[in-house]
């Protein structure tokens, strides 16, 4: 087979290229433009992936086994173009050389070929002529024959068996996609080797083959494509960066063809100094300007030429075809411009004969629907009636007429198609504010997100402000974003100025992408909420730097297993800026970031006041190194939480050594579900009786303390210097002992406590008397107080009710959860809130009240000023009696 001519064929260019219908294979070869495209199995390996990715994917799946390789892909991902170049390559040696013949078919032009015809006379007269002397070979060893088919999904007819009656001589004449048909199937040249493009295989599904999908360009795809396209490097680099920021978000950007319509955009631009666009509508301005001016047609002819595209793409989008008829154009007008087309359309087949045309892509059919509606000089009300009537199959129309309702973005259309239909754009403009302001009341996610998308298109910031009033939710969580809805966002918060929360709550993985997209929106945050959420060292990077310019107060990170190498990163941010809280709960975080962290807090600069570190193994190492920071003058921490994070007794001194420094500000620590022991609590009392110790809250459920402890905490609570308000001792067996000393303390006319939490405690009745008697000498300061689960029954809570009634008694909350409550406590319990004038909330969960409590409940907490809610959850009611407790709004059961 002569090589030379195959070359000399194929890099012949038949057409010019088009702005819409991308830059000819010929033509992209030739002006070495050509980049390898990605496929979906490098992109698995390696996503930065550029050279030789189709290429060697093809290679390595046409092997001795596999005869049947399939590239797939949407139209414009560069499935053409790089068959073309692969047999190119062949010809020049490259590779494919075991194979001495290769026939190269796009199947468009074969479904020219109209009547019957051997596979020899097929072969024959291909492009490039076999001499006839050499047809036995090719028919007796077809394992060296090579078949490149382009465009198999454009086969006029199925390849479906029952189809066809499939032929097996070569000299047999059959229709064209019979002989596709049984080349395919092995009937005919059994053992030929095949490379097919298809954008669907659901035709192919009986081939016994490699699928390869073409991913088109990614971001270093189209980087390397920039460069090539533009001669002057800074031109390239300002391009890139300007579609990455602009449109490298959308889908369309994969597209080859989609990246010569920009660059050929752009280039035409940069060279006469205009302004680069900022929108996929601005863009598709710039496009459809210059296919107007390109025809030199007159402005009504213009407006006639494009409201005839205009039904076109209606036609084509509510009946799901791809391609319209001549007749069909015929019926939307465009009799006086069939021969203006070729810059707007692909036209399949010759002017003799029977012509198709469609879009070159999805995108300029909505925008040119668009731009018709608006060119419609029909009663208002049409862009509505027109999204309605297409919103099951147009995704940018409403983008499109977005932006085109603002005279900004529509002015250099006008220019040529006169000025739009004000009706109707009034009309519009009208129910995108009405509907825009609606969705952000709501909170569907998606809605707010869309909402966002076509505010962005507008680029207009008065009208942001104008839509996104204080009733708007912007505060719900928008996890998961796209790098899309990033831009959209940010742009829509940039307009704002400011934002209450940045709530990106579940957010399975934040880029460095989208952080980076996001990062000016973050600055403007006054709280950021990225609990439960997974982020990328790149992502926390831009974050750290946001902190560090913004205005962010709040940090919640709580859940997002962060680990200390990505918490490093953030001390960066954390060291200098305005964070006054930061939750990082469940982080991965170790001994090992404490270093990093006291850095941060002793920096000067820090403003941080609050730090929950709950459930982090930092250990007893890691507390003592915290504690460093804790006695610096320049940490301002107020609130520690260090709930379960595996400290025990051996820290506790460095903890009480740093509270009666003099430096610490330190006024809450949270020491729950850690194993402090006697003592653990004996050295931080001896800091709360020391007169330097600011502390006011201290907790300790669940952390390994006995009646041996009370001793300790009642000479505390006894000391003059002691500043403590609550204490939490819940599920720790403190018994009768312990408690009866607690109790000395809490009479004491200096104890401060105000809120005293001793759940499950090992707790007796003879406690529960006690606490009464506390309750109403006159001396206690306690507001609160939780008892829960412990089984007193009613007549332990009726030394508590007794309280409650009397005079003395300060207590606004009181927790009796599963203390074994009946009905027969009835009495009692309403006595006690009739008399209170201070009770507000009262917890009696788990208890055993039924129906017959019901009426006298509601009546007394009905009659009650001060009463605001009760818990009633897990008692016996039966639905009846349910329905009668939802008559007050004060119950919660």
């Amino acid at each position: 087979m002569d090589k030379v001519a195959v070359l000399t064929h194929i890099l012949k260019p038949e057409v010019i290229s088009t702005l819409l219908g991308g830059e000819l294979p010929v033509s992209v070869i030739k002006n070495n433009r050509y980049i390898s495209l990605l496929t979906s199995d490098a992109l698995a390996t390696d996503r930065n992936a550029v050279d030789n990715s189709l290429d060697h994917a093809i290679q390595a799946a046409l092997t001795d086994e596999t005869r049947f390789v399939i590239l797939t892909g949407p139209e414009g991902s560069g499935k053409t173009t790089a068959l073309e170049k692969l047999v190119v390559g062949w010809a020049k040696g490259e590779h494919f050389q075991n194979f001495p013949y290769v026939f190269h078919f796009k199947l468009r032009e074969l479904n020219s070929l109209t009547g019957t015809l051997s596979l020899e006379t097929l072969l024959l007269h291909h492009h490039v002529n076999v001499p006839r002397e050499s047809l036995p070979l090719i028919l007796k060893n077809p394992a060296e024959v090579l078949f490149v088919f382009d465009d198999l999904d454009q086969c006029k007819q199925s390849l479906d068996l029952s189809a066809h009656t499939l032929c097996s001589d070569p000299s047999q004449a059959a229709s064209m996609p019979c002989l596709v048909a049984s080349l395919l199937r092995g009937s005919l040249l059994k053992g030929a080797a095949f490379v097919v493009a298809s954008r669907s295989t659901v035709s192919l599904k009986f081939l016994s083959s490699t699928m390869v999908e073409v991913l088109g360009f990614l971001k270093p795809q189209r980087e390397a494509y920039f460069n090539k396209f533009f001669p002057d490097p800074i031109a390239a680099g300002k391009a890139i960066i300007h579609m990455e920021k602009t449109l490298g978000f959308y889908d369309i950007c994969t597209s080859p063809r989609f990246c010569w319509t920009v660059c050929s955009v752009y280039k035409s631009l940069m060279d006469a100094g205009a302004k680069l666009p900022e929108t996929l509508s601005q863009l598709y301005v710039n496009i459809l300007v210059h296919l107007i001016q390109s025809l030199s047609l007159n402005e009504a002819c213009s407006r006639e030429f494009i409201s005839a595209l205009g039904k076109m793409a209606s036609h084509c989008l509510l009946d799901q075809h791809s391609s319209c008829t001549e007749e069909e154009m015929n019926s939307f007008g465009f009799q006086q411009f069939l021969t203006s087309v070729g810059a707007f359309l692909q036209v399949h087949g010759d002017p003799s004969e029977r012509r198709v045309f469609s879009f070159h892509s999805s995108l300029m059919q909505e925008f040119l629907l668009a731009v018709s509606v608006f060119c419609d000089n029909s009663t208002p009300g049409g862009a509505e009636k027109m999204l309605e009537k297409h919103k099951s199959h147009a995704k940018f129309l409403d983008l499109f007429l977005s932006a085109l309702s603002e005279p900004l973005q529509r002015r250099p259309l006008e220019s040529l198609l006169g000025e739009l239909n004000s009706d109707q754009i009034m009309d519009f403009k009208k129910w995108f504010k009405s509907n825009s302001e609606q969705t952000l009341k709501g909170f569907h996610k998606e809605k707010h997100q869309h909402c966002f998308h076509l505010l962005h298109q507008t680029q207009n910031e008065s009208l942001v402000k104008e839509i996104i009033t204080p009733s708007a939710r912007i505060g719900i969580s928008y996890g998961d974003l796209s790098l899309q809805d990033c831009v959209a966002l940010n742009y829509v918060i940039m307009c704002l100025g400011e934002l209450e929360q940045l709530n990106l709550y579940h957010t399975g993985n934040l880029t460095e992408e989208q952080a980076e997209m996001l990062a000016p929106t973050m600055t403007l945050s006054r709280k950021i909420c990225l609990s439960q959420s997974s982020l990328s060292a790149g992502a926390v990077s831009h974050l750290a730097s946001a902190l560090s310019r913004g205005i962010t107060k709040e940090l919640d990170l709580s859940y997002s297993h962060l680990g200390d190498e990505k918490f490093k990163i953030l001390c960066a941010g954390i060291r200098d800026c305005k964070l006054q809280t930061i939750q990082l709960a469940v982080c991965n975080l170790t001994e090992a970031m404490c270093e990093d962290l006291v850095s941060a807090l002793t920096s000067g600069s820090s403003q941080l006041c609050v730090l929950d570190l709950t459930f982090n193994d930092i250990g007893d190492q890691g507390l003592t190194k915290l504690c460093k920071a804790l006695q610096s003058p320049l940490c301002k921490l107020q609130d520690l939480q260090l709930h379960g994070c595996k400290l025990t007794a051996a820290s506790m001194d460095s903890l009480s050594a740093a509270l009666c420094s003099g430096q610490s500000e330190l006024r809450e620590v949270n020491l729950n579900h850690n194993t402090i022991g006697e003592r653990g609590v004996e050295a931080l009392c001896k800091s709360l009786q020391h007169p330097l110790c600011k502390l006011r809250s201290l907790k300790f459920f669940d952390s390994d303390l006995t009646g041996s402890c009370c001793p300790h905490l009642m000479a505390a609570l006894m000391s003059e210097h002691c500043s403590l308000s609550e204490l939490d001792l819940s599920v720790n067996d403190l018994g009768q002992e312990g408690a009866l000393q607690l109790c000395q303390a809490l009479r004491q006319p200096g104890c401060r406590l105000e809120k005293l939490c001793l759940q499950r405690c090992e707790l007796t009745e003879p406690v529960f008397k006690e606490l009464s008697s506390v309750l109403t000498s006159g001396t206690s300061r306690l507001k609160s107080l939780a008892v829960g689960i412990h089984a007193v029954g009613d007549q332990g809570v009726k030394h508590l009710w007794d309280a409650v009634a009397h005079p003395s008694c300060l207590l606004e909350e009181l927790d009796v959860e599963m203390t074994g409550l009946t009905d027969a406590c009835l009495e009692d319990l309403c006595a006690a809130i009739r008399a209170s004038k201070t009770l507000k909330t009262l917890e009696l969960r788990n208890n055993s009240l039924t129906d017959a409590s019901v009426p006298a409940i509601v009546k007394v907490l009905q009659d009650s000023d001060n009463m605001q809610e009760m818990n009633l959850k897990y008692n016996d009611f039966s639905e009846e009696a349910l329905s009668i407790l939802d008559e007050c709004d004060k119950i919660r059961y």
